[in-house]
């Protein structure tokens, strides 16, 4: 089964996340107390802990969790081959949905400039929140709900 490894959250835009103990996600709006929440269709970006690992091989400093503004850091999981439209199970009640498949990288991204790569905008994933609840590191993901192609 898959597992989520760390929760990261950042109260600006642009700037990479911190990771915390925990974190509340609600119905229509995201995590709570993060910058990129609100009603819309990325309101919550997962990464695999193997995409950042791919990274992390090239570079010569250490990567932290949140440094490519994940909320959501997976292991045991390949995110980006999800469709869109699956619906994962993070944690006991929290139910997301693909919305999207990678982004657009902005210009000025902190980890690009500073790793020379940044993963987000091939293998990161968004989802939106349909069912509200609290996620914490070493929680359990599961696919619940997987769309046909």
């Amino acid at each position: 089964m898959a597992k989520i490894i760390a929760v990261c959250i950042s109260e600006h835009k642009g700037i990479q996340k911190h990771e915390v103990p925990e974190v509340t996600m609600r119905v229509d709006h995201g995590i709570v107390g993060d910058a990129h929440a609100g009603n819309w269709h990325r309101q919550v970006s997962l990464l695999g802990v193997e995409s950042v690992w791919k990274v992390q091989e090239k570079i010569s400093f250490p990567l932290k969790h949140g440094d490519f503004a994940e909320n959501i850091l997976t292991e045991g999981i390949c995110l980006y081959q999800l469709p869109v439209g699956t619906r994962l199970r993070l944690g006991s009640d929290v139910v997301g949905e693909v919305t999207q498949i990678g982004k657009e990288c902005h210009n000025d991204c902190a980890i690009r400039k500073a790793a020379g790569d940044c993963v987000m905008p091939r293998e990161g994933i968004f989802i939106k929140i349909l069912n509200s609840g609290i996620v914490r590191p070493g929680d359990d993901l599961a696919i619940i709900q997987q769309e046909a192609d």
